[in-house]
């Protein structure tokens, strides 16, 4: 499982600088395509190890609109649960999108337009569970 939660972390973390770079630079037309990450986000996404994977093993044969909803309400409470503990333990959650006039916002840390983006991220994820289970004994060999 260690394994998977720092695969989990860094695959996170490129994801968010992808998507930021395409969703904040290219708006503006800033063609650089600056993304941004946080420190604190890589133990938020290794924990899918820990809490996505026993849920998609529980749902693998659930119908697609119902893996749609507890993937969509799942992430958002976890993007809920951890800006709310990074705003009280750091004194400011890294995404208030309040306070950055994000027109989506329920408050500081979950916006009613990434119900859909989080859906589609579980969906995406399924297959890349399975693969980094099959893929898991082979790095735990290679490892000294």
């Amino acid at each position: 499982m260690l394994i998977r939660f720092i695969l989990y972390g860094l695959g996170g973390w490129c994801g968010e600088v992808i998507f930021t770079a395409l969703t904040e630079s290219l708006p503006r037309r800033d063609w650089r395509l600056v993304g941004t990450t946080y420190l604190w986000m890589f133990p938020v996404y290794g924990l899918l190890a820990p809490l996505y994977e026993p849920v998609h093993e529980l749902i693998r044969g659930v119908w697609l609109p119902g893996r749609v909803l507890i993937w969509s309400l799942g992430f958002t409470a976890i993007e809920l649960l951890a800006g709310w503990l990074l705003a009280r333990f750091t004194g400011r959650c890294p995404w208030d999108y309040v306070a950055a006039g994000k027109r989506w916002a329920i408050n500081p840390y979950i916006r009613w337009d990434f119900f859909p983006v989080w859906a589609i991220i579980g969906l995406a994820l399924e297959p890349v569970h399975d693969f980094l289970v099959v893929l898991t004994p082979a790095i735990q060999t290679a490892l000294p």
